[in-house]
């Protein structure tokens, strides 16, 4: 069963929802639920017998595949939400917040916000894994750390490797000193991010720097916006960064 449902959080994973597009085989009887049409796939096991298991929204019917429009609940939740709480037999089922997580899993649905989706997907993976519900709910469960080198791969070039990265809230980018000899910092532009946050507070030192190939400094971004930073001693050489926490 928990197979059967990480294989509909995959297909969920899909940036197809976000168009809204309806796609399906059965365009005359589909059910359609927020704009959104709403398919199961018909699986043939090695005996002959026959399963249904619930595609992402939206999503088509895989070629050669055979599907069948979904019977929506009559509690009001979405089929996502209520094959999760049907499947999930463990003692978090009876205690969890049912009727937050439909709503979460309903903006998955409508949302072409990339960080929305991801945070929904992950508290539905862990709750699929039988992680606890305080743990799933709390704001820094689904988020990622994301790696900045400092200084380009063959050591020559004063450069910040991606010089540019779009992060989630709640996401820490983690900086790490690369090969060659010269030494860096990351300091943060004071005029060039959110109001609100400490230039002072969220940089190195400016006589700070990382010498050893390997080492790493890093900051978890909590306020959305842009963070413009630099490398102090090699910032005339063009060495500056930019972090869009969205």
């Amino acid at each position: 069963m928990i197979f059967r449902n990480l294989v509909l959080i995959g297909l969920f994973c899909s940036d197809v929802a976000a168009d809204n597009n309806l796609r399906r085989n059965d365009a005359e009887n589909a059910v359609v639920v927020g704009g959104v049409v709403h398919l199961d796939l018909e699986i043939v096991g090695e005996g002959g017998e026959r399963e249904l298991f619930p595609l992402m929204p939206g999503v088509d019917c895989p070629p050669g595949a055979r599907c069948h429009t979904r019977n929506i609940p009559a509690n009001g939740m979405t089929p996502m939400g209520a094959s999760i709480k049907a499947n999930l037999k463990t003692p978090l089922a009876a205690s969890f917040d049912w009727n937050e997580f439909n709503r979460d899993m309903d903006t998955v649905v409508t949302s072409s916000d990339f960080c929305t989706r991801r945070n929904t997907m992950a508290r539905a993976a862990g709750l699929i894994a039988g992680v606890a519900s305080a743990t799933v709910s709390s704001e820094a469960y689904a988020a990622q750390t994301n790696n900045v080198l400092m200084g380009s791969e063959d050591g020559l070039s004063l450069v910040f490797v991606p010089e540019k990265i779009t992060i989630c809230k709640g996401d820490t980018v983690n900086w790490v000193k690369n090969q060659g000899l010269s030494r860096h910092n990351v300091v943060f532009d004071t005029d060039g991010i959110p109001r609100g946050v400490s230039s002072e507070k969220f940089s190195m030192g400016a006589k700070e720097r990382l010498k050893e190939e390997g080492t790493t400094f890093a900051r978890t971004f909590k306020t959305r916006g842009a963070y413009n930073y630099y490398c102090t001693p090699h910032k005339v050489n063009g060495m500056v960064g930019l972090v869009t926490v969205r």
